[in-house]
């Protein structure tokens, strides 16, 4: 059995899906193993990962608007902005999705569906740079 880490930066510059799948599956590719798991960690509590539609834009901008109506910035409905109208918001909406995904390895590729994206979910409106580890076991 193998390891191998590594760390993806991913420059944000407001609240949307930003897909890094290609980046992953270089990483991937890189490690010469070809059976394993795969896993990534966002650092962040206010910005998340999702597997999702990679084909249709219509779905992003669906799921960003959606989270913007259950999450809204409203001063009134929360204790916490320490960091503006935007900051309890962005920490609801990564509570309602993940910081961890788990991606399956076959024969040296990611086993992502036909559709499918890894994606960075911004929640914040000013830029950042957000910092995902991967980390790979397998053979």
């Amino acid at each position: 059995m193998r390891q191998a880490s590594g760390t993806l930066e991913i420059a944000t510059s407001g609240p949307r899906l930003y897909e890094f799948t290609r980046d992953v599956a270089r990483w991937v590719g890189e490690q010469a193993i070809s059976q394993g798991l795969l896993t990534i960690f966002c650092r962040h509590t206010s910005a998340s990962l999702l597997i999702q539609e990679n084909a249709a834009p219509e779905v992003k901008d669906d799921i960003v608007a959606f989270f913007s109506r259950i999450a809204p910035e409203d001063r009134s409905l929360y204790a916490h902005d320490d960091e503006g109208p935007d900051d309890m918001p962005a920490h609801l909406k990564t509570a309602l999705t993940q910081v961890s995904l788990t991606v399956p390895l076959v024969d040296g590729r990611l086993a992502l569906g036909t559709w499918q994206g890894i994606y960075l979910f911004e929640h914040r409106r000013q830029p950042h740079r957000r910092s995902v580890v991967l980390h790979l076991l397998g053979e």
